[in-house]
């Protein structure tokens, strides 16, 4: 035990076994939802759920394993929701590519991560953005995931005439989704620890009792084979020969790299893990984040990111790399308990969200407001990651906008050469994005 506390230096960062251990705890049963959402929507494609369930249970694992013992984060790793969704419904269905190539694109899109991450421009990207944008993309995810657990929570629905409005109360899995809220809400008010968690705990028993969530049917099964999707993306390498191909390699690249780096800064704000405006070991961070990528694309799942659920580990104390390893043990768990997962539903997990959210909108206040220049941006970051329903889109609003109102007030020589850069970078990815 004592070995443990030292490798991830838990008395330098205030914090301690059990506490990492429940913010592990805490982290998974946020984000399990991953093993249940992602098998749903590769398996629209036509790719076999049950390989991609496994698949999914331990690309995420090897990602958090590598996050915990290499880069020492409490920030978790598994297969991302939107790019997923790219991956069935705009490269398989809509451009009519078949699972297997795009699955080779995530491939190669992984080995130009691993490449440019052991450059370090990744990391120089990172270090290069401004203080104020970091802390309005810690903000703008943190408005994000409150957004999503409201939505999961049934409390905010899509509606024609305003587009969202007021969910209905008639509806009786959304009073779990208020309970939690209330409870946990009042839980934090009161410093209790690990109230997050104790808070999902509560919601679910409440459920068990009232009907509202259903028993599992069994208590452990086991793993669905990988033998459908494991190793098929290297077989079709060879299929990306066209154009249309090539950007879609790119777009796997362009969203999961941003979604990542937003993601990281986001979360290490929240933690206060910045320096000086860095982030400590990040190349050790998206060299973990990269080679999960990879291994996951050679099993049979769309690519890998860091995590904004790793917030709630972080806002019960999670500190160190310990609770990613957690994590990640528990992924591993989860592919013989995966019945018990059911119990975890939307409504559990929404209350959490919406808690963290406001904890990471704290950052808002750090935002230089009173500069336009930096204000604009700052603000379209903020609310274009809730309002597109992207991390990476948001941040393009930000970053597009930045350069040009820096110009305008005078200051075009304190903008890093590499924000003019991704000035059009992000010009070619939304258009990429429009196009297709």
């Amino acid at each position: 035990m004592q070995y443990i506390s030292n490798y991830f230096k838990l008395d330098e960062l205030g914090t301690n076994v059990r506490r990492e251990v429940l913010a592990g705890f805490t982290t998974f049963i946020s984000m399990a939802y991953i093993l249940f959402v992602n098998p749903s929507v590769l398996g629209a494609s036509g790719m076999d759920k049950g390989a991609v369930f496994t698949a999914t249970a331990l690309a995420s694992a090897l990602g958090c394993l590598l996050m915990g013992i290499l880069a020492k984060y409490p920030i978790a790793i598994a297969p991302g929701l939107g790019v997923n969704a790219f991956f069935t419904y705009s490269v398989v269905i809509g451009m009519k590519i078949p699972w297997q190539t795009a699955l080779a694109g995530v491939f190669v899109a992984s080995i130009i991560f691993m490449i440019i991450t052991v450059f370090k421009l990744r990391e120089a990207i990172i270090n290069a953005i401004p203080h104020n944008l970091k802390l309005a993309i810690a903000a703008g995810i943190g408005l994000f995931i409150a957004f999503i657990g409201l939505h999961d929570g049934g409390l905010i629905v899509a509606n024609k005439s305003t587009v969202v409005g007021l969910g209905s109360l008639n509806v009786s899995t959304t009073w779990l989704t208020i309970f939690g809220l209330i409870v946990t809400a009042i839980l934090m008010t009161r410093k209790v620890p690990g109230a997050i968690f104790i808070g999902m705990v509560l919601t679910s028993l409440l459920g068990l009792i009232t009907g509202l969530i259903h028993l599992p049917s069994a208590i452990i099964s086991s793993a669905p084979s990988l033998h459908p999707t494991f190793m098929v993306a290297l077989t079709h390498v060879g299929e990306i020969n066209s154009l249309q191909l090539v950007v879609v390699v790119l777009t796997f690249l362009l969203v999961t790299f941003f979604d990542t780096a937003g993601t990281l800064v986001g979360l290490a704000e929240q933690a206060g893990f910045m320096k000086d405006n860095k982030m400590p070991r990040v190349g050790r961070a998206l060299l973990a984040d990269s080679s999960s990528m990879l291994v996951g694309s050679l099993l049979g799942t769309s690519p890998t990111s860091a995590y904004v659920e790793s917030s709630a580990g972080i806002a019960v104390g999670g500190r160190s790399g310990l609770t990613a390893v957690v994590t990640g043990l528990l992924f591993i768990v989860g592919l013989f308990f995966s019945p018990l997962l059911s119990v975890v539903t939307s409504q559990v997990t929404a209350p959490a969200l919406i808690i963290v959210g406001v904890l990471m909108a704290q950052s808002l206040k750090q935002i230089d407001w009173q500069q336009l220049e930096i204000a604009i941006p700052a603000f379209l970051i903020v609310l274009g990651m809730p309002l597109t329903y992207s991390i990476s889109d948001g941040i393009a609003l930000g970053f597009i906008m930045y350069p040009i109102t820096m110009i305008a007030a005078g200051r075009r020589k304190e903008v890093h050469p590499l924000m003019y850069g991704l000035f059009f970078v992000f010009l070619i990815f939304l258009w990429i994005l429009n196009v297709n």
